[in-house]
């Protein structure tokens, strides 16, 4: 009976498996096997072994000037502070009634879901470098400059928007699911705490709200890091091109990009991304051992 079960819920996992495997093992498995070899999308691969990776790091010297510092200061930033963000506006949602709080939490949660051009947009009007600007119209009013400031153009501000323009939407899946997880402790937990001593709020949240509600966390924590990565692309975006100025806002997606769709080295892309899937993969588990189960 548990063998003819088992077969029964293989079959009703087989169309999530062959998707699965199509779209993620294949691929991936084809960027590791292209990673050793060098391929320009005409002629066929050619196997060089570590040929790439010894590249990236000893002869790319935009990589190491320019993308990988800026990698782990948007990487640092972002994930991290997006994810305080989230967790902090989940919990005080929590503390008000429900239709003020379902409102609230469309409001905070619509910015994640106007990324790509439409955010570009919005952005891209807010900090145009001449004086319909809104950035530059108010500082012009206010007599704080005399002539308009190339906010997207500028190494020294781009990557400084990027990052207030990503905590800006970063309140997505993992601010909802951490939302729930705070709407969903049991209340009787709180009474038992505080009557063996917990005083205050700050003890409230290190000693139940966030031991009650791992799996969320751990669910926010990995979203997070997901989405810091994919939001690199927001310095292209916003700057129009790729390399962004100066290379002031070049991660390594854009690297990535510049490589395998401008230069059409896929080697050297693929080999690029493999360190960028190894960079996702080591966080995670860095998540993990924050948030996971013990047993």
């Amino acid at each position: 009976m548990k063998k003819h079960n088992s077969r029964e819920a293989y079959w009703f996992l087989s169309p999530y498996l062959l998707m699965f495997f199509m779209f993620i093992v294949v691929p991936v498995g084809v960027a590791i096997y292209l990673s050793f070899t060098n391929f320009n999308t005409i002629e066929m691969p050619k196997w060089i072994g570590f040929q790439n990776y010894t590249a990236i790091f000893t002869k790319d010297d935009i990589f190491m000037q320019y993308v990988l510092p800026n990698t782990i200061k948007f990487a640092l930033i972002v994930g991290p502070g997006g994810y305080i963000i989230s967790f902090m506006l989940a919990w005080m949602l929590a503390q008000i009634p429900s239709k003020p709080r379902t409102v609230l939490a469309l409001i905070i949660y619509s910015p994640s879901m106007t990324m790509g051009v439409a955010m570009t947009v919005v952005w891209s009007i807010f900090f145009s470098g001449d004086e319909t600007g809104y950035l530059n119209s108010w500082l012009l009013r206010a007599g704080f400059i005399n002539t308009p400031i190339q906010w997207l153009q500028s190494p020294e501000y781009l990557m400084t928007i990027m990052i207030i323009v990503s905590l800006w939407s970063s309140m997505g899946v993992g601010f909802l699911a951490m939302l729930a997880g705070v709407l969903n402790i049991d209340q009787s937990i709180y009474e038992a705490g505080y009557i063996d001593g917990i005083k205050n709020r700050f003890q409230e949240i290190i000693h139940i709200t966030i031991p009650s509600m791992k799996p969320q966390m751990l669910f926010g924590a990995v979203m997070a890091v997901v989405t810091t990565f994919q939001s690199g692309d927001l310095g292209v975006q916003l700057s129009g091109g790729n390399p962004t100025p100066q290379y002031a806002g070049q991660v390594m997606v854009n690297h990535i990009a510049d490589y395998g769709l401008t230069r059409y080295e896929m080697g050297y892309a693929s080999a690029l991304s493999v360190i960028l899937l190894i960079g996702i993969y080591v966080l995670s588990k860095f998540s993990w051992k924050l948030f996971g189960e013990k047993e």
